[in-house]
């Protein structure tokens, strides 16, 4: 049995799972998985890093025998991706407004999450399925050009066009991809609101560009927006689900696309703390509500079960989930700006990651440590 003919429910538990495992490091895992496991289907999932064909269902483990996952050790690397709020419109090609991969070293005790900046300079390999040669060019594009299916200029393929953005992260870090996910920003809205809102330390004054303070969009006009705007003080504060999406987008605020970066990794954290202080994983009922609220907003794009990494990632220590901010500058001549680079901090951190020196080169760096 495929993904496509198994029962609604039953499809969108597995990938509203998978939103949990990337963005709260699967601690829901274990009670859900526990129940998926009274799924007798075979598995018939696609080779590592396929994001055409999602995984089937999942066998019932023997009561001898090893549980789900018991022969993943690491290392892993997940990708998770953020697609802007126009993927909704016709016909418009999704762009990847938020990269973030999350690295869990061999044995599994730990996890470090960055983000990539969406205009980072990178070299987009080619990619035939979508007409697409190949160029030097920002990050974010690698979506929207790998989405183009030829001969359907109206029918973009947001999961093609992880595919080349899942070549393009890969190469430009040397990491192997192994699984990851597409996130609209309203499945977020509805992730967030399905929780019941988050909690999050505000570490700088923020004022929206997009909303007004009643959560309704500002008027658009030439050159910008013009009305009220919602603006988030400083300080401990309780968001919904529009004001999390919202706080999450800002990028022209001190800091730019960094400290936009920074706060996506914070709220990020507030949810697996939010999930961890509610028990979630202790309540079935619950897991369905914020499952169900996902719908179509999220594309699981991988080829281990579900049910694997649920139970090889939910023992991951909240203490040792390391966020991590890598510096960056723009690039180009005069106002002629180009994108974004990595500097040379920040391209060593990913050097070091891959040759298992992280926690070494973060407590020589340790303003690379974003603070929760």
């Amino acid at each position: 049995m495929v993904l496509g003919s198994m029962a609604p429910r039953r499809r969108w538990l597995l990938l509203g799972l998978t939103a949990l495992a990337i963005v709260a490091l699967v601690v829901a895992g274990a009670v859900v998985v526990t129940r998926l496991t009274g799924d007798s289907t075979p598995d018939r999932s696609a080779p590592a890093g396929s994001p055409s064909a999602p995984p089937a269902g999942t066998p019932s483990p023997s009561p001898t025998g090893p549980p789900p996952g018991a022969g993943i050790t690491g290392p892993l690397n997940l990708l998770l991706v953020g697609v802007d709020t126009r993927v909704s419109v016709p016909g418009w090609e999704p762009h990847a407004d938020a990269v973030l991969v999350l690295h869990v070293p061999k044995g599994l005790g730990r996890a470090y999450l960055f983000s990539l900046p969406r205009d980072l300079l990178v070299d987009i390999p080619a990619f035939p399925k979508a007409d697409y040669a190949g160029g030097k060019t920002k990050l974010t594009h690698a979506m929207s050009y790998g989405s183009r299916v030829p001969g359907k200029p109206k029918q973009p393929s947001t999961a093609q066009g992880y595919e080349l953005l899942r070549s393009t992260v890969s190469g430009y870090t040397g990491l192997r991809i192994d699984a990851g996910a597409v996130l609209t920003f309203t499945g977020f809205d509805r992730l967030v609101t399905a929780l019941g809102g988050v909690d999050v330390y505000i570490d700088q004054r923020v004022a929206s560009m997009h909303r007004r303070p009643d959560g309704k969009y500002r008027e658009s006009v030439p050159g910008g927006y013009t009305g009220p705007q919602m603006v988030y003080e400083k300080g401990e504060r309780h968001l919904n689900g529009w004001q999390a999406l919202d706080y999450a987008r800002q990028r022209y605020i001190t800091g730019g696309d960094y400290a936009r970066q920074r706060h996506q990794q914070q709220l990020i954290r507030a949810l697996t703390r939010k999930i961890l202080d509610e028990g979630l994983a202790r309540q079935p009922e619950r897991v369905d509500q914020v499952v169900a609220a996902l719908g179509d907003t999220l594309i699981y794009a991988g080829g281990r079960r579900i049910v694997d990494l649920a139970y090889a990632l939910s023992n991951v220590p909240e203490d040792r989930f390391v966020l991590v901010g890598l510096p960056g500058s723009g690039v180009g001549k005069g106002s002629a700006y180009r994108g974004e680079q990595l500097t040379s901090v920040g391209k060593k951190f990913i050097t070091e990651l891959r040759a298992g020196r992280a926690d070494a080169y973060l407590s020589a760096n340790p303003t690379l440590r974003v603070k929760t």
